[in-house]
C-alpha cells in the first residue's frame, strides 16, 4: 500500500498510456463483435503485424534520436501510414481467407472461432519464420536487416527524443506519455463520429442491429463486413506505433497476451460499445499498476483477469453496455 500511495501519479499516468494501447485494439474487437456477433481472436496478429510495418519504416529510413524534431515527426508519420496500411490489410486478408465462406455458408459460430484461432496462429509462425522464408526466396542478404533474429525482441528505435513536459508531484510527464493519451482519445472520438455520422457508419449500425432488415433497405451487408474490418485493422496499426514509441520493442508473438488484455477491455467496457472500448482500456491498464503496485508485480496478469471476472459476474453487459446496433445516431 506504501508503494501504490508514494507512486500512485506515475501508476496512474503509465496505467492510462498502456490503457490507451489496450483501449485503441479493443476496438476491432468490439466493432467485429458487434457487426457478426463474433470474437476475431486472430486481432491480436493485425497488431502485431503493424508494429512490425512500424519499425522496418524506421530501418529502411534510419533515423535516429538525433535527426531533429521535423524529420522524427515526418518519420513517425510514415511509420505510422505504414502501420495502419499494413494492419489494415492483414485484417482484410483475415477476413478473406478465415471468415467471408464460413460467414457465406452461415457457418456454426465455434467453427469460425476456431478458424479464427488458426489464423492467429498461422500468422505469428509467419511472422517467427520471416528469416527462413527471405532464405527460401534466396533474398536472405538484401532482407536480413528486417529479418534476422527473427525469434527474438525486435526493438523501436523511436526517432522522437523523450522528455518531460511537466510535473505532478514526483512523476515528469513525458511528451511521449501526452502523445499516446491524446492520441487514443482523438481517434475514439473521430471512430465514433464515424460510426455515428458516414454512411459507412451507419451501415455497420444498421447491419449490426439486424442484417436481414438492412440487407432489404438495401445494405450491402459484405461490404459493410469488410470495411469493419478494415476500420478494427487500421486502429490496430496506429495503436501498434502509440505502444513502440512508449515500450519500444515487439516480436512474433507479442500479440497473443496484448490482444488478450484487449478483448478484455472490450468486455469491461462493454463488447460491441465502441466508447466503452477505450473506457475498458483505462480501467484495465490502470487496475494493472494499482494492483501490481499491491501484489507485486508477477500478479500483474492476474489482476486483469480477476477484474475481468468481477465484471462479468456483476455486470455481465460491461461497464457501459450499450451494443453497437443500439447505438444513438
Amino acid at each position: 500500500m506504501t508503494f501504490l500511495l508514494n507512486n500512485f501519479v506515475e501508476l496512474t499516468v503509465t496505467g492510462l498510456v498502456l490503457g490507451a494501447v489496450y483501449g485503441l485494439v479493443a476496438l476491432g474487437y468490439t466493432l467485429v463483435y458487434g457487426v457478426l456477433q463474433l470474437i476475431n481472436f486472430a486481432h491480436s496478429e493485425v497488431w502485431m503485424f503493424g508494429s512490425f510495418a512500424a519499425v522496418w519504416v524506421t530501418v529502411a529510413i534510419g533515423a535516429g534520436p538525433d535527426s531533429g524534431i521535423a524529420v522524427a515527426i515526418g518519420v513517425l508519420l510514415l511509420a505510422l501510414l505504414a502501420a495502419m496500411v499494413v494492419s489494415g490489410a492483414v485484417a482484410l486478408l483475415i477476413e478473406r481467407v478465415a471468415y467471408r465462406r464460413l460467414i457465406r455458408l452461415d457457418a456454426p459460430k465455434l467453427v469460425t472461432l476456431i478458424s479464427a484461432i488458426g489464423a492467429s496462429f498461422a500468422l505469428a509462425e509467419i511472422m517467427g519464420l520471416r528469416d527462413r522464408l527471405a532464405e527460401a526466396l534466396g533474398l536472405r542478404d538484401e532482407l536480413n536487416s528486417y529479418v534476422r533474429s527473427a525469434r527474438d525482441n525486435t526493438r523501436f528505435l523511436n526517432p522522437l527524443e523523450t522528455h518531460g513536459v511537466f510535473n505532478i508531484g514526483r512523476y515528469t510527464v513525458s511528451n511521449v506519455d501526452i502523445i499516446i493519451i491524446v492520441s487514443a482519445l482523438v481517434m475514439m472520438v473521430a471512430l465514433d463520429q464515424f460510426i455515428r455520422r458516414t454512411h459507412t457508419g451507419r451501415g455497420i449500425r444498421a447491419v449490426a442491429q439486424d442484417s436481414e432488415a438492412a440487407a432489404l433497405m438495401g445494405v450491402n451487408r459484405n461490404r459493410i463486413i469488410r470495411a469493419t474490418f478494415l476500420v478494427g485493422g487500421v486502429m490496430a496499426g496506429a495503436a501498434a506505433l502509440l505502444y513502440l514509441m512508449r515500450f519500444g520493442v515487439t516480436r512474433w508473438n507479442a500479440g497473443f497476451l496484448l490482444g488478450v488484455k484487449a478483448f478484455t477491455a472490450a468486455v469491461l467496457g462493454g463488447i460491441g460499445n465502441v466508447r466503452g472500448a477505450l473506457l475498458g482500456g483505462f480501467v484495465l491498464g490502470l487496475a494493472e499498476n494499482y494492483g501490481s503496485a499491491l501484489v507485486g508485480s508477477e500478479w500483474r496478469d492476474v489482476v486483469a483477469f480477476l477484474l475481468l471476472v468481477v465484471i462479468l459476474l456483476f455486470r455481465p453487459s460491461g461497464l457501459l453496455g450499450e451494443s453497437l446496433g443500439r447505438a444513438r445516431a
